[in-house]
């Protein structure tokens, strides 16, 4: 984030108060939010992403189990989104097939 500081400090801020808006208590509480935010970090791959959120679902009272859990949920749709290949995939054999 440091780049963005030094280069866009009006943009690093945006982004700032974008998080602050959003990661607080409203009709979905921080810690669920965190939990989102693990999972979508999961199925973004960003690693450090899941760090920082992940640390910080704990600190706002999520449970290892928990943590785990949103873990688990974003395996399941990257796994499953590929499902939607197999229709692809038939096409595709179709064609060689011909």
């Amino acid at each position: 984030m440091k780049f963005l500081i030094d280069k866009l400090p009006e943009t690093a801020n945006a982004f700032a108060d974008m998080r602050a808006s959003l990661f607080k208590d409203s009709a979905l509480d921080t810690k669920t939010k965190e939990l989102i935010a693990v999972s979508s970090s999961v199925l973004m791959r960003c690693e450090k992403c899941v760090e920082i959120h992940a640390s910080r679902a704990r600190d706002n009272g999520a449970t290892e189990d928990e943590i785990a859990e949103a873990v688990a949920v974003s395996m399941f749709i990257a796994g499953g989104s590929q499902l939607h290949w197999t229709r692809k995939y038939d096409q595709i054999f179709e064609s060689v097939n011909e």
